[in-house]
Order: structure tokens, then C-alpha cells, then sequence
């Protein structure tokens, strides 16, 4: 058990002077004269440390976890009763009435010309 811890320590100490290194490397090639070998070795460096492992979900993993989730709604469902909110009606606008926002509407604009 204390190999593992020991291993570990060293493998972190190890890690650390390394990332020193890098540091004073890059500021000796900024000083040189080559900032763009230097920003894409730390870029680079910072992209692989940030990047996430993704993790990938195999087809019948994603299938059992749909399944159930569809069995979980379907039980709710029966449970609490799956009564979704009455569609109301759409309102029709009549022919009389269309002809009177027509109306008015002309009106207004006429007003509005010969405010001008």
C-alpha cells in the first residue's frame, strides 16, 4: 500500500518540475524571438490537460436507459392521471368583421398621409 502512495508522491513531484521546465523553456524561446513555438507549446499543453475525456454510451446501454425512462412516465401517468389541458377552440374572424379592421385601418393610414 505504501509503494502505491510513495509511487504517487514521486509521480506528482515529477510533474510539477516538469511543468517548471516547460515554463522556463517557453520564456527563454520568447526571449530568443520565438513567441509562436512557445504559445503553441503551452496552448497545446493547456488544451490536452483541459479537455474532458468523453465518454461514449453503447447502443443497448442508451436503449435499456429509454426504456426505462418510458416505463417511469407510463406509471406516473397511471398514477396521477394523464389528463393534458382541453384545446381550446380557435377563434374565426367573420367576414363583417375582417371588413371593419380593413375599414379602419385604411382610415388611420389616410390620416396619417395627410399628416404628413
Amino acid at each position: 500500500m505504501q509503494d502505491t502512495e510513495v509511487l504517487e508522491a514521486a509521480l506528482i513531484g515529477f510533474q510539477h518540475l516538469r511543468d517548471q521546465v516547460e515554463q522556463k523553456i517557453a520564456a527563454l524561446r520568447s526571449q530568443i524571438g520565438s513567441p509562436a513555438a512557445s504559445k503553441q507549446a503551452l496552448s497545446h499543453k493547456a488544451a490536452a490537460e483541459s479537455a474532458p475525456k468523453k465518454r461514449t454510451m453503447s447502443a443497448a446501454a442508451r436503449k435499456r436507459i429509454a426504456l426505462a425512462q418510458k416505463k417511469r412516465w407510463a406509471a406516473y401517468k397511471a398514477e396521477h392521471g394523464a389528463a393534458s389541458a382541453p384545446v381550446k377552440a380557435k377563434r374565426v374572424l367573420s367576414a363583417a368583421g375582417r371588413a371593419r379592421i380593413i375599414a379602419a385601418t385604411k382610415k388611420r393610414w389616410a390620416a396619417f398621409r395627410k399628416a404628413q
